[in-house]
């Protein structure tokens, strides 16, 4: 069974003198300023122009000589401006110039992914290889940089009708916003305003609403689709009184097929079980007991989650992924270095878990983690690789 190591957790925020040089590394601290917990409604200017910047193809030589196989992955490049095509079984075919520091990604039906980078939002064409387009977003987010502050998109969704997507875009220093890119115009058509530093992005299967995860406010934003309206449902179950010191926030929700219940992973100790419709929220043990990122669902109801490492080496256990049934039975795969997201083969017997990570110590490649026997093999690709998704 799992310990809820509750006081040694709480006690884990920033001293006072060492505020100024943690809020320049790691993912407990965001960028300054107190965070905001009002939502009020929507801003929405929809109609108004939003200029697409089409290009050339950004592909390395071979790249569109070869249209990506079904089982191919896709990984963005966080560590650079590109996304790149990788055969799970030897590595690299190719890469495609999207844009600066491209953190998540999401396929569409059409075989076109929508690329969450620093300048706007990158519509790929996987078949051909090439970038499409590159749809600037309406928020003022600053310079354009990189590392794990920047700004510009983090988490992205797409409806399931296709017509949309949602890319939760950071401003570094305050509040974020939730931008709806219409997928036929490619252009921004409204902006939601969210919490601090979306790390994620989910829809309802029936694309109702739109939930965001906002790392340094400790909550998810419920975004109605049809009229935008948002509400804030606070997530911390080890409190908030760390602040942006905190290392205890909210990274990355799956939602629950069986009834579209939002799960997000704490330290590999709790599991927040979010109803979005009420806001309520139950805790289930966990067993990794080391500080996660990274989660999916598949479509049975099992949770894929990714543990980065120990905040505490004399306390939490190393990196893993943690695969756990819907009947809460839990296996734990370890892995070697930190790691970010995950992604599962079609078959659902193996996982990818991308090396690129928001912090220090990540590394240019995958872990591939066969479920049935728990055998793991690292893959080398991309660069800093982030988002992931298999073709």
């Amino acid at each position: 069974m799992t310990k809820f190591r509750r006081a040694s957790r709480s006690a884990r925020v920033l001293v006072p003198g060492a505020v100024a040089v943690a809020l320049l590394a790691g993912c407990a601290q965001g960028s300054g300023g107190a965070a905001t917990s009002s939502r009020e409604g929507a801003s929405s200017t929809a109609g108004s122009s939003v200029t697409v910047t089409p290009v050339p193809d950004g592909s390395s030589p071979d790249a569109a000589a070869r249209p990506a196989a079904p089982g191919t992955l896709l990984v963005t490049d966080f560590g650079s401006d590109t996304v790149t095509f990788v055969d799970p079984g030897r590595g690299a075919t190719g890469s495609v110039k999207v844009g600066t520091a491209p953190y998540g990604l999401v396929l569409g039906a059409d075989g076109r992914a929508w690329v969450a980078t620093a300048e706007g939002v990158a519509v790929v064409d996987t078949a051909s290889r090439e970038r499409l387009a590159l749809i600037p977003y309406r928020t003022g987010t600053g310079p354009v940089t990189t590392g794990e502050y920047r700004g510009g998109g983090m988490g992205i969704a797409l409806s399931p009708d296709g017509r949309r997507v949602y890319v939760g875009v950071n401003v570094p220093g305050g509040n974020g916003t939730l931008e709806v890119v219409d997928t036929v115009a490619l252009r921004v058509t409204d902006t939601v305003p969210v919490g601090r530093r979306p790390f994620d992005v989910d829809v309802s299967r029936d694309g109702s609403e739109v939930y965001v995860t906002n790392h340094d406010s400790f909550d998810v934003t419920v975004v109605t689709a049809g009229s935008l309206a948002p509400r804030r449902v606070e997530v911390a179950p080890y409190g908030t009184e760390g602040g942006l010191g905190s290392w205890l926030k909210p990274h990355y929700a799956a939602v629950r097929p069986s009834d579209g219940s939002l799960l997000l992973p704490f330290e590999g100790e709790r599991l927040v079980v979010v109803d979005p419709r009420t806001g309520r929220t139950t805790i289930e043990p966990m067993t990794a007991n080391t500080h996660q990122h990274g989660a999916v669902a598949t479509a049975d109801g099992t949770l894929l989650t990714v543990g980065t490492g120990p905040i505490d080496p004399d306390e939490d256990e190393g990196p893993s992924l943690t695969v756990r049934t819907p009947d809460g039975a839990e296996r734990i795969h370890p892995l070697e270095g930190p790691h970010e997201n995950v992604a599962v083969s079609r078959d659902g017997r193996t996982a990818y878990v991308t090396g690129g990570f928001t912090r220090d110590g990540y590394w240019d490649g995958l872990t591939v983690v066969d479920l049935d026997s728990g055998d793991t093999r690292r893959l080398p690709a991309g660069s800093r690789p982030l988002g992931i998704v298999v073709l």
